[in-house]
Order: structure tokens, then C-alpha cells, then sequence
């Protein structure tokens, strides 16, 4: 069913102790809306459809409004899981988290995903027609579960390892914010100084006819150069940010650039061990729940956000194809250390991977844990001594001609 087919209504019901309930719902029609709160044991009293147009149209801002974060994705797993578990219908416990929601836009597709269950399509169909919501981790994991009948356990699977990728992501951007902000403020303050300060003491100090210091001429021409190549300097920074939005999807750029994080000093080693948690946390979670081993390859792979990794589960993919062993085709490839390796031939032999895989996530969850605090620790002084280091080069550059301003006003 299209989303422009969904009407949003008021409604006043009573329960089954005689209470009056009001509360909004989004269905394609005042029966739709009837129909339901039946299901839900309710006895509607009124059901009015509520216009959108004029002052109380939704105001929607695109890439922020209509923005769903693997956060909101991980908490809607864990409370269909518990729902299901406890026993309620899919349909009952998709109403009431299309309800309950905090994201409006997580809320519309939860709806559209109700209405499409509700007139017979599977429930991993329907996450299939929202896939920029809903990972493909997540539908083959459903849909694995619709066929085995255990669609509760593999719930309780998508919202364990969403849950463990957030913490994964949380961890990195709360290591990262200190000295991101430091170096921000760094330039923006060396920008400021140098448009708005260094013209100031330049122009005073031309006007007294005394000649300036080399520090201080250095500075002066910085900032002749920033007042003449700041708003080019702004467009080349868009044409490159533009340029990077178009192409950072494509493979043929992500074969020239990816390659190149894993090398990178310092963070290179981060983002291997990032792309390894989550390649071996998002395959054991998937071989667990029953999704066949051809198609969790391709779909890790995919998921693991680097190339490198999704060329090697292209290679491991063929390999299992032709009947050979899953582990043997990654030692070919420098990017999976020895001890993954190995643990993965010893969880083949033994029939164990998925929980081998485990051991492995869990192992670099905690290596990116380590290696995200040494690189703050390490950065944290770094960036002080480089603000500290910039701002004294351009205080000492614009007061070392004060000690001679009494002698030029002599």
C-alpha cells in the first residue's frame, strides 16, 4: 500500500473497564482505523480524520526529519522481540510501536509496514519495500525466522547485534568528539584572528611608519591571503564535499579510496578492527538465525563498509560455492589476522562457528574499546599543544612590535 494512501485519525475508545481512551492512529481508512482498534480490544466512540493541510501540515525537513538511526531501528527489534515473546499478535504489537515511537518518520514506516501484514504480505516483504529503514541484515535474518518459526529468537538476534554495533559506534564518536571540537575551534580561531585582529594591529602599526617584525609580516600576509582566498577556499571545500556525496557509493571510487583507511597511520588500525567486529558480529548472528551461509557472506560483506572486507567474502563465498572451507580463503587476505582465521577453521570443525564468530566480535569490541582510548589519550595532548602552539605564534607575532611603539610615537 503506497504512504500516499495513509490518513492519519483522532479517536476516543472505550476499554474493557469503561475507561474513554483518546489517541491518533495513521490507516487508509475510517473502517481500517475501526477494524483495528477492535483487534485491540477496544470499543471505538469516535474516529475523526485529522486535515493536514494550512498551518497544521507536518513540516518535514529531508535528511533530518526523515531520518532513521540504527538506534531507533536496534529499540524497535528489542520491543517486537519482547511483544512477540510475550505473545501478541505481529499486527497488535506493530500498532502499538507505530504508536509509541519517538521518531515520526520511524512511526510512518511502522504504519506502512502494518498495512501491508494486514492485507497478507509477509513481514519480511514488507521491511523489504523500506530498505533505506531497515538493514538487509535485518530482513534475511526475518525472513530466515518467518520460515523456521522461531521469528521471536531472531528478533531478539537483530536487536542484540544492532545494540552492539550502537555501543560500537557510541564508543568511537564519544572518543573522537574531544579532539574533533579542539581542531575545529583551533582553525576558527586562527581564521577570526587573522581577518579580523591581524588587519587591525597591521594597519596601527603602518600608520606609527615603523617597520614590522618578521613574525609579524608573516602574519600580515597570511591574512592579506585569507581575506583574498577564503571564499574560494569555501567553494573548492563544497565542490569536494559535493563530490564526495556523489561518488563515495560507487566501486570503482571505493576500490581507490577504501584500500587506503586501512593503511592510514594510526587510524588505520581502528578502522581495520572496526570492519572485522562488525563482519564477524553481523555473520555469527546471521549463521545462528538459519540464513543460508551464500547469502549471509554477500550480505556481510556488503555490510561491513569497506571494500577490502567485501572482496574477501566475495572469495570466501566462491570457495564455500565450489565446496571448499570458509576459513581458508581469508588467510589469502592481510586484512583478517591469523587468530580470526583460526578460529574460524576451528568453529567449522567443531560445528560451533556462529558462536566462534561471537568470541571473535566480542574480542575486537573490546580492541576498538582500547585502541579508541590510547588514540585519545594520545590526541588530547597533541591537539592542545598544536592550539597552544598556534595561538602564542600569532600572540607573540602581533605584540612584538608593542615594545617599539614607544619609540616610533617619540
Amino acid at each position: 500500500m503506497a504512504a500516499t494512501d495513509v490518513k492519519k485519525f483522532d479517536y476516543a475508545v472505550r476499554d474493557g473497564q469503561g475507561k474513554i481512551q483518546k489517541g491518533t492512529i495513521e490507516a487508509p481508512s475510517e473502517g481500517a482505523v475501526a477494524h483495528r482498534l477492535k483487534e485491540m480490544g477496544l470499543a471505538p466512540v469516535a474516529i475523526t480524520e485529522v486535515k493536514t493541510g494550512g498551518l497544521q501540515a507536518e513540516i518535514k525537513i529531508p535528511g533530518i526529519t526523515d531520518r532513521i538511526k540504527l538506534k531507533d531501528v536496534a529499540i524497535m527489534s528489542r520491543q517486537l522481540a519482547t511483544m512477540i515473546a510475550s505473545g501478541l499478535s505481529l499486527l497488535r504489537a506493530l500498532s502499538i510501536l507505530a504508536e509509541q515511537t519517538e521518531n515520526p518518520a520511524l512511526a510512518r514506516v511502522l504504519q506502512e509496514v502494518r498495512n501491508d501484514v494486514e492485507s497478507g504480505s509477509s513481514f519480511s516483504a514488507s521491511l523489504s519495500k523500506h530498505e533505506k529503514a531497515f538493514p538487509p541484515l535485518m530482513i534475511n535474518m526475518v525472513r530466515a525466522g518467518e520460515v523456521g518459526g522461531f521469528l521471536d529468537d531472531v528478533l531478539e538476534s537483530v536487536a542484540a547485534n544492532f545494540e552492539s554495533e550502537v555501543k560500537l559506534r557510541g564508543k568511537v564518536k564519544s572518543a573522537m568528539t574531544y579532539p574533533v571540537v579542539v581542531f575545529i575551534i583551533a582553525i576558527l580561531a586562527v581564521i577570526g584572528m587573522l581577518l579580523f585582529i591581524v588587519p587591525v594591529f597591521a594597519e596601527m602599526f603602518a600608520n606609527l611608519g615603523g617597520e614590522l617584525p618578521f613574525l609579524t609580516q608573516i602574519l600580515v600576509i597570511m591574512s592579506d591571503v585569507m581575506k583574498v582566498g577564503i571564499i574560494p577556499f569555501i567553494i573548492v571545500l563544497a565542490l569536494i564535499v559535493s563530490f564526495w556525496n556523489r561518488n563515495k557509493h560507487k566501486v570503482e571510487f571505493r576500490e581507490k579510496v577504501e584500500p587506503l583507511y586501512l593503511k592510514a597511520p594510526v587510524f588505520g588500525m581502528l578502522v581495520q578492527k572496526i570492519a572485522l567486529a562488525r563482519f564477524t558480529r553481523n555473520l555469527g548472528a546471521m549463521i545462528r538465525s538459519g540464513v543460508p551461509i551464500l547469502q549471509a557472506l554477500d550480505i556481510v560483506g556488503q555490510a561491513s563498509g569497506n571494500i577490502v572486507i567485501e572482496r574477501a567474502a566475495k572469495d570466501v563465498r566462491e570457495s564455500v560455492r565450489t565446496g571448499n572451507s570458509l576459513a581458508k580463503p581469508l588467510a589469502q587476505h592481510e586484512v583478517f589476522p591469523p587468530m580470526v582465521v583460526q578460529m574460524m577453521a576451528v568453529g567449522e570443525d567443531t560445528g560451533a562457528l556462529d558462536t566462534m564468530l561471537d568470541k571473535v566480535a566480542d574480542f575486537y569490541d573490546q580492541e576498538v574499546e582500547a585502541t579508541t582510548e590510547a588514540l585519545t589519550s594520545l590526541i588530547e595532548p597533541l591537539m592542545i599543544a598544536v592550539l597552544g602552539g598556534l595561538i602564542g605564534f600569532m600572540v607573540i607575532g602581533l605584540y612584538m612590535p608593542i615594545f617599539s611603539v614607544f619609540e616610533l610615537v617619540q
